[in-house]
C-alpha cells in the first residue's frame, strides 16, 4: 500500500496558513513554514517549480499552486507522488464547484465547508471521494460563491503596479548611490554624546522589460546566522524601510534584496546606524564679546580624513561651509579675515 499523507495545508501567496487538516498526527503547522522557506531558497533555480520538495527531517512536501493559493501535502511516508498531485488538482476542482473561484477570500468565507470537504475527500491520509457531484449529494452546507466579474484592464491588476509594461532601452544601465548623513550631538566639553548615521540607497534604472535585480549586504544578522566572524566588516542596520518593489519575505529569509525596479530614480532602501562615528571635519568655535557692538569669532576646522581618502586639489574642488548660530540682530561686515591651513 502506498504511503499516506500526514497533513494538507492551504497557504496564501506569502506562505501563511489559511486552512490545514491534520490526518495522522505526526506533523505540525510548523512544516508549512519550513516548506515555504525551502521554496524561497530555490527561487530562481531550475528546481524552483518542482512539485516535490524533500526535507532533511524526513518529511516529503508535494504542492501545486492555483491563482494565489498553495495546496500542500506533508508526509513522513513513501507516497505515490503522481496520485497525490492528481488528488490536489481534484481538490481544486471540487472547491471551484462549490465556491466558483478558489481564492483566499472564498476560503475564509467558507472555512466550515472546506473542512467538511477535506474530511470526506481524504480519510486518515488516503484519498477517498474526489467527484464534486458525489460530494454534493451528502454535503448540503450552503457555500458563499464569489461573484466573478469582468476582468479589469491589466494596468489595474498588474502585480507590478510601480512599473509599466513594454519598456525598452537600447542600453541597459543601473546606477546605485549610497548617500549617508551623520548626526552628532556634542556637549560643551567637546565630547560626543550621541551619533548615528542616516543612509539611503538611491537607484536610477534604465532597463528593458521586467528585470529582476538582486542586491546583497554584509548584514551583521546574516553573518552571525552563518556562523561567520563579524569583526570590523559587519554592519548592524536599524529602522530599515524598503521601496514597495522589494520582496520582504525573501529579505527576511536570507537578507537578499530581490526586486523588480521602477523605471527611473527611486529610493530603494533607507536605514539608520547606531554607531560611534568620527566626523570627517571637526569644527571648534570660540566667541568673544569685546563690546556691545563687536564680537570676535574664531573657528577652527580640522579634517579627520584617512590618508587614503585625501584628494588632489583641482578645478573640481569641494567647499566646506560652517554655519554658526547667532542672535537675529547680529550681522557680519563684508570684510572677513580668514586663513587656510592643510
Amino acid at each position: 500500500m502506498a504511503g499516506a499523507v500526514s497533513a494538507l495545508f492551504l497557504l496564501d501567496i506569502k506562505g501563511r496558513v489559511l486552512v490545514w487538516r491534520d490526518f495522522r498526527g505526526d506533523v505540525t503547522a510548523v512544516q508549512a513554514e519550513r516548506f515555504f522557506t525551502k521554496l524561497l531558497d530555490k527561487e530562481g533555480d531550475a528546481e524552483a517549480y518542482s512539485p516535490v520538495v524533500y526535507d532533511d527531517a524526513g518529511v516529503t512536501y508535494m504542492f501545486i499552486q492555483h491563482n494565489n493559493i498553495f495546496l500542500l501535502t506533508a508526509s513522513r511516508q513513501n507516497c505515490n507522488a503522481a496520485s497525490i498531485l492528481l488528488f490536489l488538482h481534484r481538490v481544486v476542482d471540487v472547491f471551484k464547484h462549490y465556491f466558483e473561484e478558489l481564492e483566499e477570500e472564498s476560503l475564509r468565507d467558507n472555512f466550515v465547508v472546506v473542512y467538511e470537504l477535506l474530511d470526506e475527500m481524504m480519510d486518515f491520509g488516503y484519498p477517498q471521494y474526489t467527484e464534486a457531484k458525489i460530494l454534493s449529494e451528502f454535503i448540503k452546507t450552503d457555500a458563499y460563491k464569489m461573484e466573478v466579474s469582468q476582468r479589469p484592464p491589466m494596468a489595474v491588476t498588474n502585480a507590478v503596479s510601480w512599473r509599466s509594461e513594454g519598456i525598452r532601452y537600447k542600453k541597459n544601465e543601473v546606477f546605485l548611490d549610497v548617500v549617508e548623513s551623520v548626526n552628532i550631538l556634542v556637549n560643551s566639553n567637546g565630547q560626543i554624546v550621541r551619533s548615528d548615521v542616516v543612509g539611503a540607497l538611491k537607484m536610477r534604472t534604465y532597463l528593458s522589460g521586467m528585470p529582476e535585480c538582486k542586491l546583497g549586504l554584509n548584514d551583521k544578522v546574516l553573518l552571525e546566522a552563518q556562523g561567520r566572524a563579524t569583526k570590523g566588516k559587519a554592519i548592524d542596520l536599524d529602522d530599515i524601510k524598503f521601496h514597495q518593489c522589494v520582496r520582504l519575505a525573501r529579505f527576511e529569509n536570507d537578507r537578499t534584496i530581490s526586486f523588480i525596479p521602477p523605471d527611473g530614480s527611486f529610493d530603494l532602501m533607507t536605514y539608520r546606524l547606531n554607531t560611534q562615528v568620527k566626523p570627517l571635519i571637526w569644527v571648534e568655535a570660540q566667541v568673544e564679546k569685546h563690546s556691545r557692538s563687536r564680537i570676535e569669532l574664531m573657528i577652527k576646522a580640522r579634517s579627520q580624513f584617512k590618508e587614503r581618502r585625501c584628494c588632489v586639489r583641482n578645478k573640481n574642488w569641494l567647499a566646506c561651509v560652517t554655519l554658526v548660530p547667532f542672535e537675529s540682530h547680529v550681522f557680519f561686515p563684508l570684510h572677513l579675515q580668514h586663513s587656510n591651513k592643510c
